[in-house]
């Protein structure tokens, strides 16, 4: 059975979540432990959410300071054109190693692009680099009090009511 929405997901499937959105690296031992299923138990649950695309990856979160690049900006980018230049626009932005996410957006803007960079001197290139493609708007991030949020069945269902 293929899982879709949160409303196929029971009570274990949304306790195997939570737990693998705290700490993705538990074994399908200790989850089993937490939600009172065997291991193999818990594998195949696992699988099945991977499968359906509710799990679609698992990830280890880089505090990109420590990494020597401690300045975390948006940009706006507003792009002239069709599909065709969106398709450019985005193989160019795949391209820059500073882009830690992209999100094609709706309103005069076309895109938000999220980036880290070294320095000023560092974000005036990229900015120029993006200007070659569209108009840019700039904002530096100066703290991120939601970095990450874990989705919980509750608040999930909190949702339904604007369904």
């Amino acid at each position: 059975m293929t899982r879709k929405t949160a409303d196929d997901l029971d009570a274990t499937d949304w306790k195997l979540l939570e737990a693998l959105q705290r700490n993705a690296r538990l074994s399908f031992a200790e989850l089993g432990r937490r939600v009172r299923l065997s291991t193999p138990a818990v594998a195949e649950r696992v699988r099945r959410l991977e499968e359906s695309g509710v799990i679609c990856g698992y990830h280890a979160s880089v505090n990109t300071a420590r990494l020597g690049v401690p300045i975390r900006i948006l940009l706006r980018l507003t792009i002239p054109g069709g599909e065709l230049q969106i398709s450019r626009t985005v193989a160019a932005i795949k391209d820059l190693g500073e882009v830690s996410r992209c999100h094609r957006i709706t309103g005069a803007e076309s895109f938000v692009i999220e980036a880290d960079v070294v320095s000023i001197r560092h974000m005036e290139a990229l900015i120029d680099r993006l200007s070659a493609l569209g108009a840019t708007s700039t904002s530096t991030v100066l703290s991120s009090p939601v970095e990450r949020r874990e989705y919980q069945a509750k608040q999930i269902e909190s949702f339904g009511k604007y369904r």
